[in-house]
């Protein structure tokens, strides 16, 4: 192992780190771009999307450049009538190609709304949606209110996608090449009402479901905080410390508002760096500048000795140092 280590100098202190570890001070995107999702791309690279139909790319999941949009005007959804603003994309490396889960909607728009699917070759588009609209479902076609921020996982050969916002956090099972329902699949309950921005987490024999709470969108008054529960089984019981249920509104706090950030949630997916250190990008306002919109943090998600993740004073940090 190379032990060689390097010397950073920030805000008068001192750190000795490992070479090639770098310091970074919140927000590592600072400008609006809210509901992240992050995946690590057959390239190398690290792409993250957010609500906006935004692309942005990096090489260390701290340095973060624009890339443009990944509709184009021409071939943005349109299976909701009148909608055109993406919320909420999920992208994920399926059978040779990226895949793009996404929801259109409108505030105001519980019934109306629904969740869309795209595909690319390449990760940041432009991505083409299937059969022309995009359309996977709509929420009055699939009996589930407010269906938004869809989260895809793969368990062994089967595919599932969760979804949910306020209505109760529900599953549904996709064909092998996640552009489709599976033939006879029907959604399954696994959460409460009190949730949205679902994230499934597999790690050491649980299921960690991560989901925000609270307001998203009223600036230096959002009050969303980001939550956790688990399972032994993909579709639940999840649970919370005291095994108290994620059916009935029962979870644990993983991160929440501090005297700088508000409205701390919808993480995107947990990546890992090379120390094996896990971190979560997630978005919140800066009370100096509320105005600017959901900026993206990175913090790091530690683990307990009894397998629950937290976060350091459960709230956001300063700056850290990672390796990817």
């Amino acid at each position: 192992m190379d032990r060689r280590q390097s010397v950073v100098v920030l805000m008068s202190a001192v750190w000795f780190l490992p070479a090639g570890a770098q310091v970074f001070r919140n927000p590592i995107i600072n400008e609006d771009a809210p509901d992240p999702t992050c995946i690590r791309a057959e390239d190398g690279m690290y792409y993250l999307f957010s609500t906006g139909a935004k692309v942005f790319r990096s090489s260390d999941m701290i340095h973060w450049e624009p890339r443009g949009r990944f509709f184009t005007p021409e071939g943005r959804p349109s299976f909701v009538p009148g909608v055109r603003y993406i919320w909420a994309p999920d992208v994920n490396y399926i059978n040779g190609q990226y895949v793009m889960y996404y929801a259109l909607s409108k505030w105001g728009g519980e019934d109306s709304c629904g969740v869309g699917v795209a595909y690319s070759k390449t990760p940041e588009g432009p991505y083409t949606n299937i059969n022309g609209t995009g359309k996977l479902f709509r929420s009055f076609e699939i009996g589930v209110r407010n269906s938004i921020d869809p989260c895809y996982i793969r368990e062994g050969n089967r595919h599932w996608l969760f979804w949910g916002s306020f209505s109760g956090i529900y599953a549904i099972e996709l064909t092998s090449d996640g552009l489709a329902l599976k033939p006879g699949s029907k959604p399954l309950r696994i959460g409460g009402k009190a949730y949205e921005g679902a994230y499934i987490y597999k790690r050491k024999g649980y299921y960690y479901f991560f989901g925000s709470i609270g307001t998203c969108c009223e600036g230096a008054r959002s009050t969303y905080t980001t939550v956790v529960a688990r399972s032994r089984k993909l579709l639940g019981p999840y649970v919370d410390k005291s095994g108290r249920k994620l059916l009935d509104n029962h979870h644990e706090i993983l991160i929440h508002a501090n005297d700088r950030w508000v409205g701390t949630g919808h993480n995107a997916e947990l990546m890992t760096d090379k120390n094996g250190r896990t971190w979560m990008p997630y978005h919140a306002f800066d009370l100096n500048a509320p105005k600017k919109g959901r900026l993206v943090l990175l913090d790091e998600v530690k683990w307990d000795r009894d397998g629950w993740p937290y976060v350091e004073a459960a709230r956001p940090s300063v700056q850290a140092e990672a390796a990817f």
